[in-house]
């Protein structure tokens, strides 16, 4: 008998649909996100055949697991697709790169935009493809994006010209690097526009998500034979493919011998929305030895006070940072994690969810708070231990980092320093350092303030000698295609003039 895996909404239970379903909708009609009735194990036995596999050979063994009305060929088109060397530099795709015998970096950013979201957005939009195919009805599929800097350019990029698609994303005006800036406003393309807010990324975010859940304005697309859906973390199709990769970081560390098989490592995630640490939350629960989830927040730490407490409370100032894409206070993959801890319980869900947009705030229960303290364990970093970070570790190992790769590191240190842990730590590294060029120049010791975006680049590669990616070395010289601002109250007739509807 062949297992199909069905998903269910976070906030009503009964709701069941295929993978191919909730990948097309993105999020479920009354706001709940989608997750996998059960979590598929992988045996030892597993793990010891991918350990001599291609990233693309256990990309398809995870994703079988879990898109279950996809025929292997499917699976193994989208892979094959989206995983190529031209567009990661090579067939390992997620190298690791290691500090010492006991900090490997898991460096996700080989990819088109040079960031971390590549790994999931190079392969949505096959992953789309084939689902709208099954149940999309011959719509036009309108994928709604909120950035806070990475997200954007990297769906822009892989939903560039798809057919039968369109991609509308926006940012906060003030709210990303100059560089995220460029590569999202400069972006080729004619099925796809970018418009900033003006506000912070929560007020995207939260619009974004009225906007996909208000009936009126799905019936208005429905006329045009158009429908939603999300390139965020909120669509089950980003966040599974990135589980693939905390498992293959797994599988590098027994075929290289730095992990024998079974021990136990710590996974470290610089994270505002919670999806890249769920992600490794997933891949412990399909049987990868992780022993602890570390998650490492900048100044925004709403996350990191609420892994120690158990209340996530918003209400508290917000903070533009030198790791933009963590500026959050509204993590909504935390959604998903708190069904899971409560034991599937949507009216829980439901009411925290309510709480938190009534009144900002909500406190677990004790169970759930003992349960997410048995995995997970937070820390935060500051500014100018973000930019001290940056340079002790180009100093010692010469190796550079970003800012938010940074972040993870000074939190791994800080947990090892007071715990006296000395388990391997796999830190999930998120951009390339030349995405935000200022911060780590500025963190080297080199003023940059008078200097443009790309003079910065350069200063930076005069410092360190490491070199310009060519995506963004690309970008110099381009001129802007989308200037378009608009208020926070005014996304929903933003998103009909950009896709020319009446209102």
């Amino acid at each position: 008998m062949v297992f199909s895996m069905e998903y269910q909404s976070t906030r009503d239970s009964a709701v069941r649909v295929s993978s191919a379903q909730a990948i097309t909708q993105g999020i479920s009609r009354e706001g709940g996100l989608f997750v996998p009735e059960s979590l598929p194990v992988l045996s030892p036995e597993d793990y010891r055949s991918l350990a001599k596999k291609s990233y693309v050979e256990r990309a398809d063994a995870v994703l079988s697991r879990f898109l279950t009305d996809f025929t292997g060929e499917e699976i193994a088109s989208c892979t094959r697709a989206a995983y190529t060397s031209d567009r990661f530099g090579s067939a390992d795709v997620a190298p690791l790169h290691s500090l010492d015998d006991r900090t490997h970096i898991l460096e996700l950013w080989h990819g088109p935009t040079c960031a971390f979201k590549d790994m999931a957005l190079q392969i949505l939009p096959h992953l789309m493809r084939v689902s709208a195919g099954k149940t999309a009805d011959g719509k036009e599929i309108v994928i709604l994006v909120a950035t806070s800097g990475d997200t954007g350019k990297a769906a822009l990029e892989g939903f560039r010209d798809a057919p039968h698609t369109r991609i509308l994303v926006f940012y906060p005006e003030q709210g990303v690097s100059p560089m995220q800036k460029l590569q999202m406003i400069t972006q080729e393309g004619a099925n796809v526009a970018v418009c900033a807010i003006r506000g912070n990324f929560d007020d995207a975010q939260s619009g974004v998500k009225r906007i996909f859940t208000d009936p009126a304005v799905a019936r208005k697309l429905e006329t045009q034979g158009m429908m939603f859906s999300s390139a965020n973390s909120i669509n089950w199709g980003r966040l599974v493919p990135q589980v693939v990769y905390y498992v293959s970081a797994y599988c590098d560390l027994l075929a290289s011998g730095r992990l024998r098989e079974g021990q136990g490592f710590h996974v470290v995630v610089p994270t505002g929305n919670f999806g890249n640490i769920l992600a490794a939350y997933y891949a412990k629960q399909m049987g990868v030895p992780v022993s602890r989830l570390i998650c490492a927040s900048n100044r925004n730490r709403v996350l990191a006070d609420f892994l120690q407490t158990g209340v996530y409370d918003r209400r508290r100032e917000f903070y533009a940072t030198s790791s933009p894409s963590m500026d959050i206070l509204i993590s909504s993959n935390l959604e998903r994690l708190l069904y899971h801890l409560s034991g599937r319980d949507d009216a829980v869900v439901r009411d925290l969810m309510a709480r938190l947009s009534a009144d900002g705030v909500y406190t677990v229960s004790d169970a759930v708070k003992k349960r997410l303290q048995e995995d997970f364990t937070g820390g935060w970093c500051d500014e100018e231990q973000t930019a001290s970070t940056i340079s002790s570790v180009w100093r010692e190992h010469r190796y550079l980092c970003d800012t938010h790769t940074a972040v993870a590191v000074h939190v791994c240190e800080e947990y090892r320093r007071r715990t006296g842990d000395g388990t391997p730590c796999v830190i999930a590294s998120t951009a390339n350092p030349y995405k935000f060029s200022s911060s780590v120049a500025s963190a080297l010791g080199a003023d940059v303030a008078a200097l443009d975006e790309f003079q910065k680049v350069e200063e930076l590669h005069r410092l360190t000698g490491c070199p310009v990616p060519e995506p963004l070395a690309a970008i110099q010289g381009k001129a802007p295609r989308f200037t378009e601002v608009c208020g926070r109250e005014d996304m929903e007739q933003m998103v009909y003039r950009l896709l020319h509807i009446a209102e």
